[in-house]
């Protein structure tokens, strides 16, 4: 088994698969600001594991940066290092057989949450700035919640790929996590190319109109995260002058679904059918060593039927059609990123615990996923001395007004 990077004095958070110093291009808007990469994204002369050692020794180093490292390069941004991915960027919990878990600083006995685990601990525990990560079913909202960072995924390819290994192409997007809104605000409009600050488009949208508040994924939520959620939102409505409107999902979509369904009978079997030519191919025809909690995971990719699973195909089409509908411009739409605090470390070892984490969650991150949304999460909530965040969402491609809302709702230091 490979070498686990592991807790130091060099390194206290345990993120690192390889400490670096490459320095920008040229001077910008992230002068001064260090960042991570998580390793499922290319840098030039250096492999790239996709969490898995096997995958790492089987493939050759990138002869260039993944598009989105020079993006940053070249706004001034320093890059300091390689951090821990998940397995195949499979999980959301954090967890790595091979690579060891980060530490959670918020709460160190307690998992980081993934896959970008890495991302989340290094930024968390002081290493760096912001980090750049990538989502599926919710690897960068799910730590920066469990952290108690800030954290965004963009509206589907809004940002470019090229350069990041292929997970679930329909699903996949780049985004980062940060340490402060400010930073995080400035290292996404720089991967979004959006037009200079105080440009008449940088933001392209009128201010925050209607506040909706998805009343399915609080009911997903454990009663003290739904309680310091619903305190949260009274006191920005308050401050805002907003009254929100509560929606439940079947209304929003115009069909007799529940929000679990949004993941249960759309976004998960789209996932699945991606990962297996992405992924399962390399895995069947390779035969690599895979941990165990991976290895559990991906018996129900290999076992999988896909051609029985098309029509989730044209759900999901359906359902980011319906959903965009439901939120013009102006609209933002507000609810829990999870629906737990983060698990503590070495529980998640029966399925009941595995599900009690995983159902809900996933539930709750395949609303922006089926709607290729942008997503922000807040770090405003705390329950039990651990971090939460609270999400905020708007229409695919509202990037820059979901940023600009941000700001106008939570007011940020």
């Amino acid at each position: 088994m490979a070498s686990s990077p592991h807790v130091s004095a060099s390194d206290p958070t345990g993120s690192l698969v390889e400490r670096l110093s490459i320095p920008p291009y040229r001077g910008g808007v992230l002068d001064g600001l260090r960042f991570t990469v998580k390793d499922n994204i290319d840098l030039a002369g250096r492999k790239t594991s996709y969490g898995s050692p096997a995958w790492r020794d089987a493939h050759a180093a990138p002869q260039q940066n993944a598009l989105c490292v020079d993006q940053l390069l070249a706004a001034g941004g320093t890059c300091i290092g390689k951090v821990v991915a998940d397995e195949f960027t499979y999980s959301l919990d954090g967890e790595s057989q091979f690579f060891g878990t980060p530490v959670n600083a918020r709460a160190p006995e307690r998992v980081p949450g993934g896959s970008s685990s890495g991302s989340a601990a290094s930024v968390a525990g002081g290493l760096a700035d912001f980090s750049l990560g990538t989502d599926s079913g919710g690897s960068i909202r799910v730590p920066a919640s469990l952290c108690g960072l800030w954290g965004m995924r963009p509206s589907l390819h809004r940002i470019s790929e090229a350069g990041v290994l292929p997970f679930m192409p329909g699903v996949s997007t780049v985004g980062a996590a940060a340490d402060r809104f400010a930073v995080l605000d400035k290292a996404m409009r720089v991967l979004l190319r959006s037009a200079p600050e105080g440009d008449a488009t940088a933001d392209g949208e009128p201010a925050v109109e209607r506040l909706l508040i998805l009343e399915d994924a609080f009911e997903l939520c454990d009663g003290a995260v739904a309680r310091a959620a619903e305190e949260a939102l009274g006191t920005i409505c308050d401050r805002a002058g907003i009254v929100p409107e509560r929606v439940r999902f079947a209304d929003l979509v115009g069909r007799d679904m529940g929000l679990a369904d949004c993941n249960a009978k759309a976004l998960r079997n789209l996932q699945t059918a991606e990962f297996q030519n992405t992924g399962g191919n390399w895995i069947e025809t390779q035969k690599p060593e895979l941990g165990f909690v991976f290895s559990m995971a991906y018996g129900n990719v290999r076992a999988f039927d896909r051609i029985a699973a098309l029509d989730s195909l044209a759900l999901c089409e359906r359902l980011f059609e319906a959903i965009n509908a439901a939120l013009p411009q102006g609209t933002v739409i507000c609810f829990p990123t999870t629906p737990v605090i983060a698990p503590l470390k070495g529980s998640l070892t029966s399925l009941e615990a595995v599900l009690a984490f995983y159902d809900p969650t996933m539930a709750i991150t395949s609303f922006s996923g089926v709607g290729r949304l942008p997503e922000i999460t807040a770090p405003l909530l705390t329950v039990d001395d651990a971090p939460v965040g609270l999400s905020f969402a708007a229409r695919h491609y509202g990037d820059e007004a979901l940023l600009a809302a941000t700001r106008a709702l939570l007011q940020p230091e």
